[in-house]
């Protein structure tokens, strides 16, 4: 199966790519920008020339200015104010006869004069120096030939004009020729040199601009990368290699550490994960123990229950296999009960898992729970009392941020404890009140009691100190309050009633939400 590089490539390699194929289309544009530049900056200088050589031809149309050298100079001079900003202008006749040319005049005061001819030769003046002098003149009035010009434009018998470039003497000349009607006769051609250095350093200065732009980006990309690679992306690769390392099941990955303390969002992320990580791992581990808890504690009635079936076959004498039948009933009553309340615990914990904390007022969750409770008991004539101590609390309500569905186990679930092991004609106490900073809760019986040294035994998943009663308690029953209250943030206790007063007394505590 075949993959592109962008679906195996990394992000940097993706931002690198990106980056240089926005650049290659920048550079095509600049490079068509660029050479756009100095047609559209030679257009408008030419342009500025038609409008002199159009203005030159309407004063000769009116004027009835005469082909001739001495009109042509004459004419140049008259109208000098036209050419003030330009180099060189010329006037050809019809024949490509030059006329008049201002490289011929001089320029003093602003006003075009005609050269002296009278020239002041130094005594004894080394011939070099002649040479070097002629060359300095010849570069200083830029005198180059444009008749070719005139006869190529002549040639292709143009109507509009005929624009030229040409770098001559280092400078860089725009040149424009455009033709003299009189009466849709040809009369001759007036040709207007610039010397348009300009052109060129506003397209250096553009080159220049461009290049510092694209130098400056790309320093900035560069170091965009290198704080993207070390501040991003490495941390993120040792993440995944540490997902990676989980899922292998390889506890050696550490490099994840060294991001925990960062307070970015990197930070946080390695801090959720490890979190998640510990989480899964105490799951897991969680998960291990408890199967090997209920698989031990179902191995011992599977084997009662065996033994039981084997000799319930070999029994004649009726007495005795009434008692194997009872044992076997109590065993597939414990197994039964076993995988009800594990199958109940672990739809409580994924519940409890996806529920939706809320503020709970705990007086309407005991007020709802022992009433319900009271109506069974009264129907199942045990004579058994719930009753509910409030005097202290003067309408004061209790808030607690939870589960309504999961607070009201907790209380079930003791009560169901405590209605199991009281006596008839017996009462139980659901008191709640507040301590400190928590809602208190206390269950009270009149039962035995608990006869362990150590009662937060009694916690403990598949603990139970009543044998005969096990078919009716799987020894999930507190464990399952325990982890609620403490998914709650709140604590449990359990102890005997003290002085006199025998039964058990079971005390939760839970966080008061204001």
């Amino acid at each position: 199966m075949k993959t592109n590089f962008f679906s195996k490539s990394t992000i940097l390699k993706k931002f690198l790519v990106f980056n240089l194929i926005v650049f290659l289309v920048i550079g095509i544009l600049t490079y068509l920008y660029l050479n756009e530049i100095k047609p559209n900056l030679v257009k408008n200088k030419s342009d500025e020339h038609s409008r002199i050589i159009s203005n030159t031809s309407d004063h000769i149309k009116r004027l009835n200015i005469e082909f001739t050298k001495e009109s042509a100079t004459e004419f140049l001079l008259s109208t000098r104010f036209l050419f003030q900003n330009l180099d060189r202008v010329q006037i050809y006749d019809s024949k490509i006869n030059l006329l008049a040319d201002t490289d011929t005049l001089d320029l003093a005061q602003d006003a075009f004069v005609v050269s002296q001819s009278v020239e002041e030769t130094q005594i004894d003046e080394p011939e070099q120096n002649k040479e070097a002098s002629e060359s300095f003149k010849k570069i200083k009035t830029g005198n180059f030939n444009t008749k070719n010009y005139v006869q190529e434009y002549s040639k292709k018998n143009k109507i509009n004009k005929l624009v030229v470039t040409e770098n001559i003497n280092n400078n860089f000349y725009v040149i424009t020729i455009n033709s003299v009607e009189i009466n849709k006769k040809l009369k001759g051609y007036i040709i207007v040199s610039e010397i348009a250095n300009d052109i060129l350093v506003a397209v250096d200065e553009r080159k220049n601009f461009i290049l510092r732009t694209v130098f400056s980006v790309a320093i900035v990309i560069l170091i965009f990368s290198v704080f993207l690679n070390k501040y991003i992306l490495k941390p993120i690769r040792s993440l995944v290699l540490y997902t990676k390392a989980i899922k292998e099941k390889d506890i050696k990955i550490k490099k994840h550490e060294k991001y925990l303390l960062r307070k970015d969002e990197v930070g946080q992320l390695s801090r959720s994960l490890n979190e998640m990580t510990e989480d899964l791992y105490k799951r897991i581990s969680v998960a291990e123990t408890f199967s090997s808890d209920l698989a031990h504690e179902i191995r011992n009635p599977l084997t009662s229950l065996k033994g039981a079936s084997e000799v319930l076959n070999d029994t004649s004498d009726n007495e005795k296999r009434q008692k194997l039948i009872k044992v076997i009933s109590h065993d597939v009553e414990r197994i039964e009960r076993l995988i009800t309340d594990y199958t109940q615990m672990l739809k409580d914990e994924a519940s409890l898992s996806r529920a939706k904390m809320k503020k709970i007022d705990i007086i309407s969750v005991v007020n709802s729970v022992v009433e319900d409770f009271n109506s069974d008991l009264i129907n199942s004539n045990k004579n058994i009392q719930i009753k509910i101590n409030n005097s202290k609390l003067n309408g004061l309500k209790l808030n607690v941020l939870g589960a309504e569905g999961k607070l009201e186990q907790i209380l079930a679930n003791l009560l169901d404890n405590a209605i199991s092991f009281s006596p008839p004609a017996s009462r139980i106490s659901v008191t709640y009140d507040l301590k400190k900073e928590n809602v208190q809760l206390i269950v009270e019986d009149e039962g035995p009691g608990f006869n362990e040294k150590n009662i937060d035994k009694i916690f403990n998943r598949f603990y139970s100190n009543r044998p005969e009663k096990f078919g009716e308690h799987s020894g999930l029953g507190l464990n399952i309050v325990k982890n609620i209250i403490e998914l709650h943030g709140g604590s449990i206790l359990a102890s005997n009633n003290s002085g006199n007063k025998k039964g058990a007394r079971i005390e939760v505590l839970l966080p008061i939400y204001k």
